[in-house]
């Protein structure tokens, strides 16, 4: 086993499947260079979250969504139009994926989207809404326009 194992899968995906909500629900804008963590709140109330938004300062097609559990635990990361991945088995993926949490192995393994998994990955709210609905995060706040 490679990393250090800090979840049971069946913690992770407990933690996954969890209803989330934002604590704050002001507008989201992720204009170029964007670096924001906005806090999730699990349905048990103990449980606190991250919700990781990044986007390319050039390469505005590039962009990162992740949950994060334990505050440090990524949960699920997706990523938009980066760089090749390799699996821990040598498997390479394109740039586009969806990592999540595997014991023993934390977040380097990759799997290439699923066909309807996310309806259009050229739209960038339309991706974070998807993928908040992936990891069960309910009610996003608003997106502001204007930068997209």
């Amino acid at each position: 086993m490679i990393g250090s194992t800090v979840l049971t899968q069946a913690e992770a995906d407990a933690l996954i499947a969890m209803a989330k909500t934002f604590a704050n629900t002001a507008a989201i804008s992720i204009p170029p260079g964007a670096d924001d963590t906005r806090e999730l709140i699990g349905a048990d109330r103990k449980e606190r979250f991250l919700l990781d938004i990044w986007r390319s300062t050039f390469r505005l097609s590039k962009f990162r969504y992740q949950t994060r559990g334990r505050q440090v635990i990524v949960l699920v990361r997706l990523c938009i139009g980066g760089a090749p991945h390799t699996n821990p088995d040598g498997t390479r993926l394109p740039g586009t994926d969806l990592h999540l949490y595997r014991e023993g192995y934390d977040d380097k393994w990759a799997q290439p989207l699923d066909a309807g998994q996310l309806q259009d990955t050229n739209d960038i709210w339309r991706t974070l809404e998807d993928f908040c609905a992936f990891c069960n995060v309910q009610g996003p706040p608003p997106f502001q326009a204007g930068f997209a």
